[in-house]
């Protein structure tokens, strides 16, 4: 039972950034039904602006997440606005495509200026650990989901009680009907895309403080993980994302636990499978109908 508990608290700090990255992918999906595989690399550069502040400018935590999530921001703008945006009407293969592209750009900039080799993340918080008996949970731990869950209920907040919160539930539920009552409907995009790599920042300076070590490549398998997660949750549904972030989270930490740590990839994508063979729009995603 105590080892149980050990990986259960352990998988919620992990889950906890599976979600944040997850609500990304759900929020773009949401608005304008594509998936940006190009997201987890945004997490890596999030992850590389916290290095970068918090190593050469000596800057603390709190700074650090402001500006990745900020200088993540403006990457999530530009990426729609000059790789998205002129797809919009194309067809999704080419859009899906062009996101793979987008990946790769970014890997390989990161690589050409920063080199391929791992890098420590500098130390942000205090490593102390508090212990209940055999559990031991890490004070690190303790920032890592207290940031992720305030994170979480600032975009909820976002969502469904401000003005262009009520302009993103309008596009994503009807965009012609949107633009016809007054809705930017290209500035709600973006802000989208703002918001959903902003969390992504957020995730990359949480993961570099979890596992202390970043390198270009780092967002490509857990960005595929958050993409399992927003699928389980129901991709759309920013409670399914957080459902779904964690759940990949404990479920990742016990089979490493119980099993074998270099089988936990393979567990995490048998669970997608199972996923969409028995539910594929997710626990909390919706059945849509297309009529012909």
């Amino acid at each position: 039972m105590n080892q149980f508990l050990q990986q259960l608290v352990n998988g919620i700090s992990l889950g906890s950034i599976y979600a944040l990255v997850a609500l990304g992918y759900t929020m773009v999906y949401g608005i304008i039904k594509l998936i940006n595989f190009a997201h987890g690399d945004v997490y890596m550069v999030g992850a590389y602006v916290g290095f970068a502040v918090t190593t050469y400018a000596g800057i603390g935590f709190i700074p650090a997440l402001i500006i990745s999530m900020l200088s993540c921001a403006l990457l999530g703008i530009v990426i729609e606005k000059v790789a998205y945006k002129p797809l919009r009407n194309s067809a999704r293969i080419a859009i899906l495509i062009t996101a793979i592209g987008v990946s790769l750009l970014l890997e390989y900039v990161m690589m050409y200026f920063v080199g391929a080799e791992v890098r420590s993340y500098p130390k942000l918080l205090d490593d102390s650990v508090l212990k209940f008996g055999n559990i031991i949970i890490n004070i690190q731990q303790i920032y890592i989901v207290f940031t992720a869950i305030a994170l979480m209920l600032l975009l909820q907040f976002v969502v469904k009680n401000t003005k262009i919160g009520k302009a993103m539930r309008a596009v994503s539920a009807d965009r012609d009907a949107a633009q016809l009552m007054g809705i930017r409907v290209d500035s709600t995009i973006s802000f989208t895309f703002a918001i959903g790599s902003a969390l992504a920042g957020a995730g990359g300076v949480l993961v570099g403080i979890y596992y202390n070590s970043i390198d270009p490549l780092m967002g490509m398998m857990p960005g595929l993980k958050a993409f399992v997660a927003a699928v389980f949750g129901g991709i759309g549904s920013i409670p399914g994302a957080m459902i779904g972030g964690l759940s990949i989270g404990i479920l990742e930490t016990l089979v490493s636990g119980y099993g074998n740590s270099m089988y936990r990839d393979a567990a995490v994508f048998a669970f997608l499978i199972i996923i969409l063979i028995l539910k594929p729009s997710g626990i909390l995603g919706k059945n849509t109908k297309e009529k012909v």
